[in-house]
């Protein structure tokens, strides 16, 4: 394998997680191949990049050349064949543990034998996603947080097959990435998740059960924890679908009733408001 600043990274997912490890990527001199279903999804994620990239120079944080550089590192391609010579391809396609296999198994298939797999995954078992490939050893769990380009952390995630080579792999290539790695064992939801997602489903709950409003409830804890937005606002952010879907698997692996989701979570999905994203959630945001 290269050295870390010579890796040529593919990225599975041209989605908000995906573009946001690409432009970083991209941002750090690698070269990129990112991969989605059609070129509409692509042409999505690359105007995406364009438009965060454009608001750095905006704001002087980023030269212009260095942007249209940064741009210049992204390919964009519906061709799994493009990921034969990646050394180093992390999917990071929406959170739904079918499809995720059913894409990592495809990306296994193309990838060199001596790539590294990794999942952007938030709280499915990375044992498991690596179970499903030729290569558990070099399969690892590299979870990012939304948006990328502002968040430091990535929870490097091992899988019970994981060795240490590529463990270490992984941690260097966050750190290329200018992120900050914690090393951490799969399990639902590994450590940010299992702690930060049942707290915004209690939120939900409080709400739905008027005990106060959306934004008393995010007031209260910004200024009572002390905490940089309230939960239903993150909850918005993160997009309910999501949290929702990390609460389920937690259900589900520990069979514990704790981690139910709160039901209004589960209306609010049902009718489409998924937060930010949709432009409805437990705020609107003014967009259809």
């Amino acid at each position: 394998m290269t050295g870390a600043a010579k890796l040529a990274l593919g990225i599975m997912g041209a989605g908000t997680m995906g573009s946001g490890i690409a432009q970083v990527a991209a941002l750090a001199g690698l070269d990129v191949a990112l991969v989605d279903v059609d070129d509409a999804r692509i042409a999505k994620g690359r105007t995406a990049i364009a438009s965060s990239l454009e608001r750095l120079v905006a704001k002087a944080k980023l030269a212009r050349g260095e942007s249209e550089a940064a741009l210049a590192r992204i390919r964009g391609t519906t061709d799994y064949a493009s990921l034969a010579d990646r050394d180093f391809v992390i999917e990071a396609a929406t959170e739904n543990e079918a499809l995720k296999l059913e894409i990592i198994r495809r990306v296994d298939a193309a990838a060199r034998g001596d790539a590294i797999l990794a999942t952007n995954t938030s709280s499915i078992s990375v044992t498991k996603l690596a179970a499903a490939t030729r290569r558990p050893p070099r399969f690892v769990g590299l979870h990012f947080f939304n948006p990328v380009p502002l968040m430091s952390l990535v929870e490097v995630v091992r899988g019970l097959q994981t060795d240490d080579a590529t463990a270490e792999a992984a941690a260097g290539l966050a750190r290329t990435l200018g992120k900050t790695p914690v090393v951490v064992r799969s399990s639902p939801g590994f450590v940010v998740n299992r702690l930060l997602i049942p707290m915004l489903n209690e939120a939900a709950f409080a709400c739905a059960e008027g005990v106060a409003a959306p934004a008393e409830i995010d007031e209260a804890m910004k200024l009572g924890a002390n905490h940089p937005m309230g939960p239903l606002a993150l909850a918005d952010l993160i997009g309910l679908d999501v949290v929702v879907a990390v609460m389920d698997v937690f259900y589900r692996d520990f069979n514990d009733p704790k981690y139910r989701p709160a039901p209004i979570l589960r209306e609010l999905v049902a009718a489409g408001r998924l937060g930010r994203k949709s432009g409805q959630g437990f705020y609107s945001y003014g967009k259809a």
